[in-house]
């Protein structure tokens, strides 16, 4: 079977959607930062959307940062590839054309630094996880101990870090006489492009002397926030497309029909009108970062752990469970009321839309998918939330579940003894802690709440907080988790 290509899009059936534009009447307008299954399935999207709508020159050049595989995928294809939309057994196949060069970091260095300071380079777009931004803490600065840091400050002109990358750029703009361009973070961070702006601006201070104060007075860093639930390819995937499409497709990616994307309206150096396909351009990010957090990814998190530990695989089929009913009440009765909301904003109506989100079975979305990293994603998703409930004087029970409930997966140990294969930085630390509390569920939680990594000092002391997620504890081990998660339900409703 012949590869997706450009030459390929004319004998596609007629039910597969073909870019609506000349793709070799775009230029490149966008560097992004992490060529992953997300942004493929989602900014990508929205620039596909505006090359058909409006031209412009607004096509992508997207970069594998760590590993060369995306790049593989994609090359070969021109930058085509396939994003599969899906919702019960309705799918929709559709062609994405907006990523006209594909680059892997590692082996096409130069060629990524020049599309970084090219003036036509108006948008620097980002999805590299919260690590990549070599930040002390997410409330903190630079790491300036970072072994990447330590090295690029000592080789500015040979970065191997996003901020070390993005500074020589910078730096080679501003001696050109070129405007920076608008650099903005895509990543599930609060404040995410707040945080890569610390994170620019103290290595600029230290790297390149006066660049800080160029950023400062020349840059714009929109906050971002991004949705669309985007579970892991498959190669049943990639042979059930092949079939309908009548070609091999190496870059497909799937996702749920939904899709959100909430901007800043703050732009330095020309400014796409994202706004024309859908996107939201806004004063003021913070109300929908805190609606996301707290109702989509809370709530994802806690399906997660609780599926993980009832030997649920996907995510609809524990909606169909205790668990979908608890999630359902958390967000309503302990996310709502200490959130605030966007002027105009039908709450009611979100959360149904995100209970039908969570139960598309079409998606096929896996609990340990979700599970994973579960050290960096739970004080942003659960305990943000959980404090924000103590700081209200309301109870946050089933908040305190779903915290129990990661603590246990975390351990690495099951309910019933089962080994889990925990996917996470701090893995080997927290299956320690779990080997040398054994059965005690008691020395567990306390080893848990003494990595302050993860819990802060107001939380790992804080009296009822440490007995609520103790008695789920013991519950979990003793009940199961349906069964507490019946009991949340029942005793709260």
């Amino acid at each position: 079977m012949n590869r997706l290509d450009s030459a390929a899009l004319a004998s596609l059936p007629s039910t597969t959607r073909k870019p609506a534009y000349n793709r070799d009447g775009t230029g490149i307008g966008v560097v992004h930062l992490g060529l992953g299954a997300f942004h493929r399935a989602h900014q990508a999207v929205f620039f596909d959307d505006l090359l058909a709508g409006s031209g412009g020159d607004w096509a992508i050049a997207g970069v594998s940062m760590r590993s060369r595989g995306v790049s593989d995928q994609l090359a070969p294809q021109d930058g085509l590839y396939t994003l599969v939309s899906l919702e019960g057994d309705a799918i929709e196949d559709r062609v994405i054309g907006s990523i006209r060069e594909a680059l892997f970091l590692g082996e096409e260095r130069e060629r990524v630094e020049a599309l970084l300071e090219d003036p036509q380079t108006r948008l620097v777009t980002l999805t590299v996880t919260e690590k990549a931004y070599c930040l002390v803490s997410l409330d903190g600065g630079l790491d300036f101990e970072h072994p990447g840091i330590v090295h690029d400050l000592a080789q500015p002109e040979q970065p191997g870090t996003v901020p070390g990358l993005l500074c020589l750029a910078l730096a080679r703009r501003r001696a050109a006489g070129t405007p920076p361009p608008t650099v903005m973070s895509c990543d599930n961070l609060p404040d995410n492009s707040t945080r890569l702006r610390r994170a620019l601006l103290d290595f600029a201070d230290r790297a390149w002397p006066g660049l800080g104060d160029w950023l400062r007075a020349e840059g714009a860093f929109p906050n971002t926030m991004v949705d669309r639930i985007v579970p892991r390819t498959t190669e049943d995937d990639r042979a059930a497309l092949a079939k309908r499409i009548g070609a091999d497709d190496h870059g497909m990616v799937k996702a749920e029909p939904f899709t959100q994307w909430v901007i800043e309206d703050r732009f330095c150096h020309g400014r796409p009108a994202l706004d024309s396909v859908g996107a939201l351009l806004v004063d003021d990010v913070e109300p929908y970062e805190l609606l996301k957090l707290r109702f989509v990814l809370g709530s994802h998190s806690s399906i997660a752990y609780l599926a993980c530990l009832a030997g649920i695989d996907y995510v609809h089929d524990a909606m169909d469970t205790a668990i979908g009913e608890l999630v359902t009440q958390m967000m309503e009765h302990e996310a709502q009321p200490v959130t605030a909301l966007p002027p105009g904003f039908d709450v009611d109506a979100y959360r149904a839309t995100l209970t039908k989100r969570f139960s598309n079975a079409g998606i096929m979305h896996l609990a340990a998918q979700i599970a994973m990293d579960g050290s960096q994603k739970v004080p942003i998703r659960l305990l943000g939330t959980v404090r924000a409930c103590i700081e209200a004087g309301q109870s946050y029970d089933r908040l305190a579940l779903a915290v129990a409930a990661w603590i246990r997966y975390a351990s690495g140990t099951g309910l019933k003894g089962e080994s889990f294969e925990v996917d996470d930085p701090m893995a080997a630390e927290l299956a320690a802690i779990g080997a040398q509390a054994g059965d005690d569920d008691a020395a567990l939680l306390n080893g848990f709440l003494a990595v302050s990594a993860i819990f802060p000092a107001e939380l790992s002391s804080h009296d009822g907080f440490r007995q609520g997620v103790g008695q789920w504890l013991a519950a979990l081990r003793s009940d199961g988790a349906l069964a507490c998660a019946n009991r949340a339900t029942v005793t709260r409703a």
